[in-house]
């Protein structure tokens, strides 16, 4: 099977959100390598785009020498965690270059691609377009300033960058013009009926498949795949100063760091690419981009005659303490900034132990993350082995007994590896621990019950002694070989001490009249000193960043409040009419960046309201039964996902800044807020 990662983009450091994918992928690769399975396994730093151009030229330097410097750092960081990829590459690439325009050409002889002019907002100064994000101005529907140029942060609306009032460039600072440009699209609603067959055949979690259902209700629409120069990519075949959108090429780099590693190794790429192919193919991917995965991707690899991927696997994002990962707070951490203070198979196995193959958010509780790692790993696996290997070294000289003291101890262990291989292999790793925990706790009730240090000092005691410590051996072989794709490092030691191969399918069978090494402690505990110190180094790594970067317009906002609007009478304000509503449903838009879908119960009546606040509340399941202020009155406006009826109030400045507004115990649904 040929395995993925989604490519962390070539602009940014790695942090503990991206973590969470490559460590759950690993752990999938480690596994299947230690049943037998032949896994490949390719990841690349996606390269391309406005971003990476603009940041190079504020570093002074190309855009090439960006990706290379960020590429390093990457695979560092990656190779660190212990992610053991055969190939990381990326999407600038020769191998790339060629794919994606042969898959370009294939898809515009079969009549898949049109042109169409369109009207885009164009930075004078800078001589570019400008995508939605790199304009900003003042709100066309409630007037907040500083809002992006698709959505508003402080109302939620939706629209144009040309419905933007006081528009400017987030790169000059310059007001833009509206300049019109030929672009090139992908003829996505051709492929309808079979992207609704392909996503409902298995290859999703079903509840991903069922998001996916709304694109189909709203109707597919022609996908932009071209980009005007100034742009940093491919060009486009035959047409001059045009560019491929960064996600038309970005997945092809699967396939581009694929070729890579077989043509440095003699593998034949064809047999995994071809459209016939009989081998599996696997994506991890986190939900926000899922719609590029599961719908403009196998749509492109349909078009153009190449097979589809088995599985797509999807998983939700990282919280820490219960909140969106905080730089102020110093929780918005860095891979390089974690590895600094703590082991990387502390993250591996605390993720492991939380993850399953749901597309739910994993929240990093630090107290519990440190109560857990030193509970699991030292003092329940660990502490297994040091607790009986000394006696072996010392009163037997590392040799183990020739029988068992208690045989059924290890059926148990072996009648546990059905189990433990189906959660590993269903990507429900915290099924995994658990059995594997449970296993750990019988043999130090065991351990305890039959006290080697006190048969120590029993005269004539020595057989049942090495008998007894034997058990305690082979529990801690079993534990450590079960827990190997999560623990790597701990694992390889093990080996070391145990002078055998370790072999996952042959988990259970016990070591017996085999000689041992000596033991060297194989973990040290977590100190919450290192968690401070961490959270304080992650304060001062956003405390660099803000004196290295600049932004237009940064000078102008001297004021940290948003300035007063124009005075009204209480006849004006009387004619909005704010209600107490509780929320009684809450979920993700997928196709929104930063909307949150609300059903709300006024009392008299529930209402669907859109929400621009999905980026302060990552756990939607928190905000059912929460009562808050909806101004009911408000024109119900139809958006392109779906009709809002309303709009629940809060304050802040936007982004993970935002906060509902509340009312006390007392207040009933459908009072109005006078």
């Amino acid at each position: 099977m040929l395995v993925t990662s989604a490519l962390p983009y070539a602009n940014g450091p790695i942090h503990l959100g991206h973590m969470l994918e490559h460590i759950q992928s690993d752990i999938f690769v480690r596994f299947q390598r230690a049943v037998g399975n032949n896994v490949y396994y390719v990841c690349a730093d996606d390269c391309h785009g406005t971003p990476v151009m603009i940041k190079a030229g504020q570093m002074g330097i190309t855009p090439e020498e960006l990706i290379l410097q960020v590429g390093k750092e990457h695979k560092q960081d990656f190779d660190d965690f212990l992610i053991n990829y055969d190939n990381y590459y990326r999407t600038h690439s020769e191998e790339n270059r060629i794919f994606s325009q042969s898959i370009y050409k294939k898809l515009r002889d079969k009549g898949f691609i049109t042109t169409k002019t369109i009207s885009q907002l164009y930075d004078p100064e800078k001589n570019m377009f400008l995508p939605d994000r790199f304009v900003k101005g003042t709100c066309p529907k409630c007037g907040a300033p500083d809002q992006y140029g698709d959505n508003c942060e402080v109302c939620s609306a939706t629209y144009n960058p040309t419905d933007l009032k006081n528009p400017y460039s987030t790169i000059s600072g310059a007001t833009p013009v509206l300049k019109e440009s030929l672009h090139y699209f992908f003829d996505l609603p051709k492929f309808k009926d079979f992207l609704h067959d392909y996503i409902n055949s298995g290859v999703l979690p079903k509840e991903m498949a069922n998001k996916l259902e709304e694109w189909f209700a709203q109707g597919l629409k022609d996908w932009d795949i071209s980009r005007d120069a100034p742009y940093f990519g491919f060009e486009i075949p035959d047409a001059e100063n045009k560019y491929f959108y960064v996600w038309l090429d970005a997945p092809i780099g699967y396939m581009a760091s694929f070729k890579n590693f077989c043509d440095k190794n003699g593998i034949d790429f064809d047999a995994f690419w071809n459209k016939d192919s009989d081998k599996e193919l696997y994506h991890f991917i986190g939900k926000d981009i899922l719609y590029f995965h599961s719908l403009f991707w196998p749509a492109t690899l349909k078009g153009s005659d190449h097979r589809l991927p088995t599985g797509i696997f999807v998983h939700g994002y990282v919280t820490v303490n219960g909140a969106k990962m905080s730089k102020s707070k110093g929780t918005f951490i860095k891979a390089s900034t974690y590895l600094k203070h703590l082991k990387p198979e502390c993250l591996r196995y605390y993720f492991a132990s939380k993850m399953n193959n749901q597309a739910v958010d994993l929240d990093l509780a630090l107290d519990d993350f440190v109560a857990k790692v030193n509970s699991d790993i030292v003092g329940k696996v660990v502490n297994l082995a040091s607790r009986t290997a000394g006696f072996i070294n010392k009163r037997f000289n590392g040799m183990l007994a020739d029988k068992p003291n208690d045989p059924a101890l290890m059926e148990k262990f072996a009648a546990a590896m059905p189990e433990i291989k189906q959660a590993y292999d269903c990507r429900n790793y915290s099924d995994a621990v658990r059995a594997i925990m449970s296993l750990a706790d019988e043999a130090n009730r065991y351990i305890d019950a039959m006290a080697p240090w006190v048969i120590a000092k029993q005269e004539g005691q020595d057989e049942k002694l090495q008998a007894v410590c034997t058990d305690g051996i082979n529990c801690f072989k079993a534990l450590i070989t079960y827990l190997s794709p999560i623990l790597p490092e701990v694992y390889l030691k093990a080996k070391e001490l145990l002078n055998d191969k370790l072999e996952f399918n042959n988990a259970a069978s016990p070591l017996l009249g085999h000689q041992i090494n000596k033991f060297t402690p194989l973990f040290t505990r977590i100190d919450t000193k290192d968690i401070e110190a961490m959270i304080e180094d992650s304060k001062k790594d956003l405390a660099a960043a803000k004196t290295s970067v600049t932004t237009p317009k940064a000078e102008e906002k001297t004021n940290a409040f948003e300035p007063l609007a124009d005075e009204i009478s209480i006849d004006d304000f009387a004619k909005v009419d704010l209600r107490v509503a509780t929320i009684v449903k809450a979920e993700e838009v997928p196709e929104a960046r930063k909307l949150l879908r609300l059903e709300v119960d006024l009392g008299f009546e529930k209402r669907q309201v859109f929400a621009g606040i999905k980026h302060a509340y990552t756990d939607v399941s928190k905000l059912i039964g929460r009562k808050v202020v909806v101004v009911a009155n408000l024109k119900p406006r139809q958006m392109k996902f779906g009709l809002s009826q309303g709009m629940v109030t809060a304050a802040g400045p936007g982004g993970t800044e935002v906060f509902l507004l509340s009312v006390d115990d007392g207040a009933k649904n459908g009072d109005r807020i006078h």
